[in-house]
């Protein structure tokens, strides 16, 4: 399996400087429009595959929240161009995605704003096969190959905690076909950038064996997988009370996984039979970001000290300063941007419940 929001998903389309503000034909992102009685239609688009960070909208819908809120929500795949062009165009009403995204493609144009932040910590992992005992640590990464997504952030990562580790921060790369696992096991690359909170699982249920390196202990500031729900500054200014209504049934179906992990785990395999899931793996993948405390504290969480959901505009700032150092950021003309963006331009708490 591999995640588009990984690495973290962007040779960002260049095709998005020309389509900004232009909805595409073939779908009406028209919410006044109603079914199933008095109920206002929403599409929610995944940002990849079904999993385990969109586990809070599927249970939503399967409680009935979205319907209590007066909604009718429709989870949508993925469209070619990605989530976050497609909120943008109107195609979508919301998306998952991350802070780091939502700052990239406002640089290029886009008017996109973070109106949920689930996760609150990295869970990215650098990884190489076990069997490649040549790499022990990230300076053993010099000269090596990246299976990469083509995006200047993960080069910045990789160089930086290569650099970190008393290496030099040079390899060569190649792009990911299929998925990572199957380019570093037919030996095109040696090394790539997983998710610990789904591909670490499988590797670790399935197979094959990773030797693993993490962000925070190798010179990477920051979060950098700020992951939540995105809605467009259009659909903020002209329906304020849908986004309210979408995000707090949401933040509700969030709460709930995180406090029934196995019960959520459950409803996931049920309401996206076309990902195939099997329920010890989900189930899993829900343990992983429970006892990671991947959505927070759930002692604060529990004394309301912490509100699940809130997003941070301290640590992804961190990351964002970084990517600036790095020259990781560019414009719709691909000239790079030294000034990082400003995560409080682009994520509000203003809509969640307390």
């Amino acid at each position: 399996m591999k995640h588009s929001l990984v690495n973290k998903a962007i040779a960002l389309v260049g095709a998005i400087a020309m389509t900004l503000g232009f909805t595409a034909c073939g779908q009406s992102n028209d919410t006044s429009s109603t079914s199933n009685g008095n109920l206002k239609k929403v599409t929610f688009m995944l940002s990849w595959a079904p999993d385990t960070n969109h586990i809070g909208v599927y249970v939503a819908k399967n409680k009935g929240w979205f319907k209590d809120q007066g909604l009718d929500v429709d989870i949508v795949a993925v469209a070619q161009a990605g989530a976050e062009q497609a909120v943008n165009n109107g195609n979508a009403d919301f998306a998952l995605s991350n802070l780091t995204n939502v700052g990239m493609y406002n640089l290029k144009g886009a008017h996109l704003k973070q109106v949920l932040q689930v996760q609150q910590k990295p869970s990215a992992i650098w990884c190489a096969l076990a069997s490649n005992t040549a790499i022990k640590s990230p300076k053993d990464l010099d000269g090596k190959t990246f299976a990469t997504f083509g995006s200047n952030e993960s080069d910045a990562v990789v160089r930086r905690m290569i650099q970190t580790d008393g290496g030099k921060g040079e390899f060569d790369k190649v792009t990911v076909g299929t998925s990572t696992f199957k380019t570093l096991e037919s030996g095109k690359a040696d090394f790539g950038g997983f998710y610990a909170t789904w591909e670490g699982v499988q590797a670790d249920m399935y197979g094959p064996k990773l030797n693993c390196f993490t962000e925070p202990d190798y010179g990477v500031p920051g979060n950098a997988d700020a992951i939540g729900v995105i809605t467009s500054d259009k659909t903020i200014k002209n329906d304020p009370e849908l986004v309210k209504k979408f995000t707090q049934a949401t933040q509700k179906g969030y709460e709930y996984a995180y406090s029934h992990p196995d019960d959520a785990a459950q409803i996931l395999v049920d309401e996206a039979p076309e990902a195939n899931l099997e329920l010890k793996f989900v189930k899993k993948s829900m343990q992983t970001i429970v006892d990671g405390q991947y959505w927070g504290d759930p002692a604060k969480i529990k004394d309301g000290s912490f509100v699940l959901g809130t997003n941070d505009f301290v640590e992804p700032q961190k990351y964002f300063d970084f990517l600036a150092q790095e020259d990781a950021y560019t414009d719709s003309h691909d000239n790079v941007i030294h000034e990082a963006p400003n995560t409080k331009d682009f994520a509000t708490n203003e809509f969640l419940g307390k």
